[in-house]
């Protein structure tokens, strides 16, 4: 960074940062707050999809599940070891929160966070057997992949390369999800997959923010968002009908 410049100025530029010395305190809140809400929706996410291990059908399924979990824990890791070169208690954090925690499924919050952590609202809702954790993850699953490709240029370079190493597995975990579907029998013939895909599509879709997010241009300018949210989500949108689609079901 030449000695003229502002890091305001370095980071509209493209400009990277590389310690927590070298963070400004609005730039470090922001940056907190994108970590809070990928840790905390990992751990969420895992806790509630642990329940579903043994309701798999077969082995196979079981052992599916069980390895999402455990990388879903150990993703959280990686970037809680981040958030810990920022001063957060690491230890206190990961057994602080009910992460199990999860609302009556009728309870409609929108994109409102819970009491207890930073969890994407849709980590708040309680899965309804096999059948229907396999859609969430699958839609949620091809969500995560599309918006860690988006993190994975974040101007911070630990976290940008810590969200590039996470991508291929969360990548892996849709594809898990995809084959998930495919051994189910039938999966469009009685429409509770449809129901599922109908329940879980607009708490996926509201994952990815407000369309017309007044913060996207001041976290562009300091490199932590570069797409949109309704670029984000209306890619999302089309890959995900896409899929369903050739399972004979439709999203919204």
């Amino acid at each position: 960074m030449a000695e003229d410049m502002t890091i305001r100025d370095y980071l509209a530029r493209g400009g990277k940062l590389t310690s927590p010395a070298n963070v400004p305190p609005r730039y470090r809140a922001e940056l907190m707050k994108l970590m809070a809400i990928f840790v905390d929706s990992e751990l969420a996410g895992a806790a509630g999809f642990a329940d579903m291990i043994n309701q798999g059908p077969g082995i196979k399924e079981r052992i599916a599940a069980a390895k999402i979990v455990m990388e879903k824990t150990d993703n959280a890791g990686k970037v809680l070891r981040i958030m810990g070169d920022f001063g957060a208690d690491t230890a206190r954090y990961a057994n602080h929160h009910p992460w199990a925690a999860r609302l009556d499924r009728a309870a409609d919050i929108g994109t409102s966070r819970g009491e207890h952590d930073m969890r994407l609202a849709l980590f708040n809702y309680p899965l309804e057997g096999w059948g229907d954790a396999v859609v969430m993850n699958l839609l949620m699953g091809h969500a995560v992949t599309i918006q860690l490709e988006e993190f994975g240029k974040v101007s911070y370079q630990p976290l940008a390369e810590a969200f590039r190493a996470i991508l291929p597995v969360e990548r892996r975990h849709a594809e898990l999800a995809q084959e998930g579907l495919a051994r189910l029998l039938e999966p469009a013939s009685d429409g509770r997959l449809q129901a599922s895909v109908d329940y879980w599509w607009p708490r996926v879709a509201a994952s990815f923010g407000a369309a017309d997010s007044a913060r996207f241009e001041s976290l562009r300018e300091m490199g932590l968002r570069h797409q949109s949210n309704a670029e984000l989500r209306t890619r999302w949108e089309a890959e995900a009908a896409d899929i369903l689609k050739g399972f004979g079901l439709r999203g919204l």
